[in-house]
């Protein structure tokens, strides 16, 4: 018999209670390493993504210092 399988059967010989525990483990674990997996296996990509750059033909952030500046001026009056 397989490790798996032996793993399985052991499972099914405890009692509910214990079963739900491990049920309760193992979805810990799912939620901490496939996120890291799929993480790894999908990263963000910005220089794909429609709000880069969507600022570059306004003139009025070309100097964004100023421009913060000048907002903060504004709401602080």
């Amino acid at each position: 018999m397989g490790d798996l399988e032996q793993l399985t059967k052991d499972i099914q010989e405890l009692p509910e209670d214990a079963q739900k525990i491990i049920a309760d483990i193992i979805e810990v674990f799912k939620k901490q390493y496939v996120t890291e997996k799929t993480a790894s296996l999908n990263p963000l990509e910005l220089d794909n993504q429609p709000f880069i750059g969507m600022w570059t033909d306004r003139q009025d952030t070309q100097n964004s210092s100023e421009w913060v500046r000048i907002i903060r001026q504004q709401h602080c009056q």
